[in-house]
């Protein structure tokens, strides 16, 4: 059986040693240990984090770059086993929303939400097929509360998205849907 990916959504802000990119570190070695793949967008922040600790437990982590980020001096941050580059963001927010077997969004600002945003979307028109996701924190249990409306947002939009409180809570509810047969991506395509 092949290894499965998990695609971390997250922000670029958080340094090492704050809460948020510790959080996501341990998220990474967690998940490594559990034996999932680690994917993120590959820069700095919580996404260097995941990278990071997906590598100190010994797993692998892939990054999805872009291009655009060249010309604005941004690098790919040093823990990544694989770099896969798009020529376009929006090529890069794709394959990053569509590749992973699951997903999974820490804090993060404009760019997180909108990978969040897009997937949830793509999961609801069932232009992509289901599989976990999971939302980490109370930032993110506030922000479907705000949009919690039945007019707009369905039960049954709300129930393709699971919030967890911590990494602990995620990786063994990840764990726990898989091995109860939910449906999983079918991994990265590139």
């Amino acid at each position: 059986m092949r290894q499965r990916v998990v695609a971390v959504f997250g922000g670029h802000a958080p340094a090492p040693g704050s809460a948020d990119y510790e959080m996501a570190r341990e998220l990474g070695r967690r998940l490594a240990e559990a034996g999932f793949i680690v994917m993120s967008g590959g820069y700095g922040g919580t996404m260097e984090a995941v990278s990071r600790g997906a590598r100190e437990a010994g797993g692998l982590a892939i990054g999805v770059t872009v291009d655009l980020f060249d010309r604005w001096g941004l690098k790919a941050n040093p823990y990544l086993d694989v770099e896969i580059k798009f020529p376009t963001l929006f090529q890069r927010l794709h394959y990053l929303v569509t590749a992973g077997d699951a997903l999974v969004a820490l804090p993060g600002g404009i760019g997180t939400l909108s990978e969040m945003a897009m997937a949830w979307s793509l999961l609801q028109t069932r232009e992509l097929a289901p599989r976990p996701f999971l939302l980490i924190g109370a930032r993110w249990r506030r922000l479907l509360e705000a949009y919690h409306d039945p007019l707009y947002i369905r039960e049954e939009d709300l129930d393709l998205l699971q919030v967890v409180e911590s990494v602990e809570e995620a990786v063994l509810r990840l764990q726990a849907m898989i091995a109860e047969g939910a449906p999983v991506g079918s991994g990265p395509r590139g």
